[in-house]
């Protein structure tokens, strides 16, 4: 059995790991106002924020395309900031994993914020807290299993993706052939051996992040208790 090519496995788990530090920073605010507002427009966010769960990833990758591309405003900007476009490029990757990986962070979060209950933050408040130092030294803490799993499947998500990332990022050796990609390829050229390898592996990683996410969650239900 040959051994296939290692520069698709750094691309993705760099990819991954962009992409997932980049889904805590912005989805823990987004996840926050979710499970903290009154306002009616939160059923249109919570659903804007979901769709790339039903929405087909071609679809999406599609939408991206057009949005991206240097003639339109965000990918002309992006060419007059940078020089380089961000269809067929690793920030595109990056933009279209953080759109489509959004609910994997998300939903966690919104949901370890919305089990903390008002208790923790009006107690938070009587000592004199402000809203930063309780969420930092009250929330936080105590939504770790929150943030863990956010950051678990977000990761796992975004190895896993290929219609998106095939769509804004095509297939270019080095710089937008990321691992399932790579398997595609294989497959088309019927090189199974490096396939299986390949897919192997992601079904193991897969295995392992499903695992550890439920025995997580299994072993917080029963300190609960």
């Amino acid at each position: 059995m040959s051994w296939p090519d290692l520069a698709p496995i750094r691309l993705t788990l760099l990819l991954a790991t962009v992409t997932t530090l980049l889904l805590l920073l912005l989805g823990t605010p987004l996840a926050w106002w979710l499970a903290t507002t009154r306002s009616r427009l939160r059923p249109v966010i919570e659903a804007i924020t979901a769709l790339p769960l039903v929405l087909p990833p071609t679809v999406l990758g599609f939408y991206l395309l057009v949005m991206l591309n240097p003639e339109a405003p965000i990918g002309s900007f992006w060419v007059r900031l940078t020089g380089n476009t961000l269809t067929f490029s690793f920030a595109g990757l990056v933009v279209a994993s953080l759109l489509y990986s959004l609910p994997f962070a998300v939903q966690p979060l919104q949901g370890a914020f919305e089990g903390l209950g008002r208790g923790p933050l009006e107690a938070a408040a009587t000592l004199g807290a402000a809203p930063f130092d309780t969420f930092r030294s009250v929330v936080i803490p105590a939504s770790l299993r929150g943030f863990v799993t956010a950051a678990v499947l977000s990761f796992a998500h975004t190895i896993g993706e290929f219609g998106v990332v095939l769509m804004v990022g095509g297939n270019i050796p080095g710089r937008t052939r990321v691992l399932s990609i790579a398997i595609y390829e294989h497959v088309e050229t019927l090189r199974y051996s490096e396939a299986h390898v390949l897919s192997a592996g992601l079904l193991l990683f897969s295995f392992a992040v499903l695992l550890s996410v439920y025995a997580l969650n299994r072993r917080a239900r029963f300190h609960v208790r």
